[in-house]
């Protein structure tokens, strides 16, 4: 006999999802197009959150709270662990975490004291992202810092068209000038720092160009799938 049990009204949700409030298009790769996971997911979007309150040397402090809330109510849902669609809620990973009985993985620099483990003592990660405003905050709200774990950090150029749309809430896009300005951040990075062993994405949006940032450079890349998908096979397993 297999016993069922209940207790809530939706069920098969593997992922919950903290979402910005924003308008901008999201392709697949991108953590808010729902197509880019290979399981069902539950999204939240938390109203007034926008970038301009989050990705600065601190966010909006009045933001935990709705974070929270929003992170409880999808535990609530079912979702097997939670994640954003913003690197810099790094700082609010402790609360976020402290808030659930679920995993929780707020950004993807969680990656970077695991992957700088996987490379050369003469080698660092780079972490690349879209504007050039992470702190040691944001690195140590997620468990490392840069006295440890020394990283380059590199940022697109103040004139992209990515931030553009990414940040100033662009309703168009042209993923060939995206996908171009993604490539050139790696290969700059790569060229001028021949130290670096493995790039980091810190921001969600760049997932949709990882794939060509790898051929292009020859270097590991890891973004926001793969901690999520390392975090779930975790979570999920499979069966021998």
């Amino acid at each position: 006999m297999a016993l069922l049990r209940g207790g809530r009204t939706v069920y098969g949700q593997a992922l919950g999802i903290l979402m910005l409030d924003t308008r901008f298009p999201r392709p697949p790769g991108d953590v808010g197009n729902a197509n880019t996971w290979p399981f069902a997911t539950q999204y939240r979007i938390v109203k007034g959150a926008d970038t301009s309150r989050i990705m600065g040397e601190a966010p909006d402090p009045t933001l935990l709270e709705p974070f929270l809330e929003a992170a409880k109510e999808l535990e609530a849902h079912g979702v097997r662990a939670i994640t954003t669609s913003c690197g810099f809620l790094a700082v609010f990973q402790r609360e976020l975490a402290a808030a659930v009985s679920i995993p929780v993985l707020t950004s993807s620099l969680l990656q970077v004291p695991i992957v700088s483990r996987l490379l050369r003592p003469d080698q660092k990660v780079a972490v690349l992202t879209e504007r050039p405003h992470l702190t040691e905050r944001h690195f140590r709200a997620v468990g490392w810092s840069q006295e440890e774990i020394p990283v380059v950090l590199e940022a697109l150029p103040p004139d992209a068209v990515f931030p553009t749309v990414f940040i100033d809430n662009g309703l168009e896009s042209d993923t060939s000038v995206l996908e171009a300005e993604m490539v050139e951040l790696a290969r700059r990075t790569a060229r001028q720092h021949p130290e670096v062993g493995a790039l980091v994405l810190e921001c969600t949006n760049f997932v949709p160009y990882s794939q060509a940032m790898r051929r292009a450079t020859g270097l590991p890349v890891y973004d926001l799938y793969t901690l999520v998908m390392w975090a779930t096979l975790g979570l999920e397993g499979r069966d021998f």
